[in-house]
């Protein structure tokens, strides 16, 4: 296995320091990275007016753009360099305030291949989308 990017020990200031290179979630989205572990992280973001479409709900990619960034971080931390390799999503309810939460359990890791899921929610625990993710393990 390569290398992990990030240690698996690493407190959450590296980990944020490490995530801050990730310029499109970063700058789009504003996130705060609430817990990050092996396998494990939870991130969350306030919804403003650049996060809204056409007719004033909540862009679909906002929530994928934040659902990615939770599964970069729980498939790195502690693990091999690991990409998106396919993803699909499942849009449940438009959220019913201003805060989005995103949760991403890595359920399988294998050498090559892992299986994650991430549910993101609204600031009341109201599902808002369920993405499935494959990461590739880049060592």
């Amino acid at each position: 296995m390569a290398e992990p990017l990030v240690a698996a020990d690493a407190s959450l200031d590296e980990v944020r320091a490490f995530f801050e290179s990730d310029r499109y979630a970063t700058t789009t989205l504003t996130p705060t990275i609430e817990d990050a572990r092996p396998g494990y992280a939870r991130v969350s973001m306030e919804i403003g007016p650049d996060h809204r479409n056409g007719m004033g709900a909540l862009m679909g990619g906002v929530s994928f753009t934040l659902a990615d960034f939770a599964f970069a971080i729980a498939s790195n931390v502690g693990q091999a360099p690991t990409v998106t390799a396919s993803s699909t999503i499942d849009f449940m309810s438009a959220p019913k305030d201003a805060r989005l939460i995103a949760e991403c359990e890595v359920e399988k890791s294998g050498r090559s291949l892992c299986f994650a899921t991430v549910r993101v929610a609204d600031g009341a625990g109201n599902p808002v989308s369920r993405i499935s993710v494959t990461g590739f393990r880049k060592g």
